[in-house]
């Protein structure tokens, strides 16, 4: 095997071509390997084929450059298992109804290549999963089915992803790579196949050490930005603006590491990965306090964001029923086109249930998916948008915003990422900030061309004339925006991902 790592010559299969699968699916390729990914989304692989991306970071011009090539192909049918020597399985695993993890996803792989195996075959694991799974979930099924050992006729290891969607320093290649093999012989390929185009690799003793670190790594921000959001609340009351003392206390250079409070917790790994570890610790009979209150904690944001929009709704007047509402980013992370689990959705959710007049802009996310199946399009972020409602909340800081025009036109905002540092305005309420008598509005509500509504046909904010005492259209101020196609992961229904 060694022979065909050093010449290229060695075959691999991706199970799975989401936000993990398909970067490192890219990465493999571009060091030569012949790469084919399998993914039940037909949608997906026929993007793949025609050469399109729908991953950030990944550009169309690699997809049909690898393609071109004969490096990079795409289907549907595990039956490409049959020619390859590494699988990798790099499948969603979300949480039940029930809060408890899904492997579903990791079992049909398995099911699904199991006839397809070669002797000699290497089976990778990459998938964010509770600590054992490797061991029960993939060999142990392999063995049952073949007949074979691991280490001897086939070899299996975990090697959790790590993946910062947006980032611009770190990616497939140049972050560390933690593997963990069930035998030395299985560790010792993996480690080969791996180091053969990754810049560091971290071997560590067994696969449920591999499991348990990547779990650890995300329980560790699930309960530190917990904290923060605990003391948040706090600090407004005792007029401690929270983002002066956070900023001050990440100028020590040792012992510390800066959390930032926000509208909730977002993406596959924080919201859900500190739930399969307590969910395996409870296998055990244990019981892991601090990520179940860390858990309850950030999951309670997104209500507590709405009930402070309530209360500054009427501080200037406005029952929350009926008020025209904006949410500025629906991404849970700053510059990044990903839904899953974000808090705005539950943000969004809250305010209409309330009865609010809800709409959304995000430079990044074109339209997502209501619960009732509807699909509601961005607003572009102009003027008359901030003009028309009665309170903007940003829910996601992106850099595309511009906060100052913001500003200027917005009767209200209410930050809940603190986006707005340094912008002029008095009309801007920060999550975290000491808590003011009352806000106060930059434009009058009797303005003689104030918005009113938006136009139901058109989705175009809507004007009342005071002077003709009718409702116009002002397509002038509010542009028409292109409908775009849905988003590719709100069109599979599919909310999971890794990081």
């Amino acid at each position: 095997m060694q022979n065909k790592i050093n010449g290229r010559s060695l075959k691999a299969v991706v199970i799975g071509l989401g936000y993990v699968g398909l970067p490192m699916a890219v990465e493999m390729a571009q060091a030569g390997y012949r790469v084919h990914g399998i993914d039940i989304d037909e949608f997906k692989v026929a993007r793949l084929r025609a050469g399109d991306s729908y991953v950030m970071g990944i550009e169309d011009a690699a997809i049909q450059s690898l393609t071109q090539a004969g490096l990079f192909t795409a289907g549907t049918d595990y039956a490409a298992v049959a020619q390859a020597n590494v699988i990798v399985i790099c499948v969603p695993t979300p949480l039940t109804a029930d809060h408890q993890p899904d492997i579903s996803y990791i079992a049909a792989a398995v099911d699904g290549l199991t006839p397809y195996l070669q002797e000699g075959s290497l089976i990778i694991l990459e998938s964010t999963t509770y600590p054992g799974t490797t061991e029960e979930r993939v060999k142990q099924p392999l063995e049952a089915a073949t007949g074979w050992t691991a280490g001897e006729q086939f070899y299996v290891c975990y090697s959790p992803e790590r993946v910062d969607p947006g980032s611009v320093s770190y990616g497939v290649k140049n972050t560390p790579k933690i593997i963990g093999g069930s035998t030395p012989a299985c560790l010792s390929y993996g480690q080969e196949f791996y180091g053969s185009f990754l810049n560091e690799i971290v071997p560590v003793s067994s696969t449920t050490v591999a499991e348990t670190a990547k779990l650890f790594e995300n329980t560790f921000r699930s309960v530190n930005i917990a904290l923060v959001n605990e003391l948040m609340p706090a600090c407004e009351q005792m007029g401690v603006n929270i983002w002066e003392v956070l900023d001050a206390a990440a100028t020590k250079p040792f012992g510390y590491m800066p959390f930032y409070p926000g509208p909730g917790i977002g993406g596959h790994c924080i919201p859900i990965d500190p739930i399969y570890l307590s969910w395996a610790a409870n296998r055990q009979g244990l019981d892991l306090q601090f990520i179940t209150l860390a858990d309850a904690t950030n999951r309670q944001m997104p209500e507590r964001v709405v009930q402070r929009a309530a209360a500054l709704l009427e501080q200037n007047g406005t029952p929350i029923q009926g008020a025209r509402i904006v949410l500025a980013g629906m991404a849970y992370k700053k510059d990044i086109d990903d839904l899953r689990e974000s808090p705005a959705l539950d943000v969004f959710r809250l305010l209409s249930a309330a009865g609010a007049e809800v709409v959304f802009t995000d430079p990044m996310v074109p339209v997502f998916r209501k619960d009732d199946g509807s699909v509601l399009q961005s607003q572009p972020a102009v003027p008359g948008l901030w003009t028309w409602a009665d309170l903007v909340i940003v829910t996601t800081d992106h850099s595309g915003f511009n906060y100052q025009e913001m500003a200027d036109h917005a009767k209200l905002i209410f930050d809940t990422r603190n986006a707005t540092a340094g912008i002029h305005g008095g009309n801007i309420v920060v999550l975290g900030q000491p808590k003011r008598p009352q806000a106060v509005a930059v434009q009058s509500l009797q303005e003689v061309h104030s918005v009113h509504g938006i136009n139901k046909v058109t989705g175009m904010p809507q004007h009342r004339d005071v002077q003709a005492d009718r409702i116009v259209d002002r397509e002038d101020i509010v542009t028409s925006h292109k409908e775009d196609a849905i988003h590719p992961d709100e069109r599979s229904g599919d909310k999971h991902g890794e990081s």
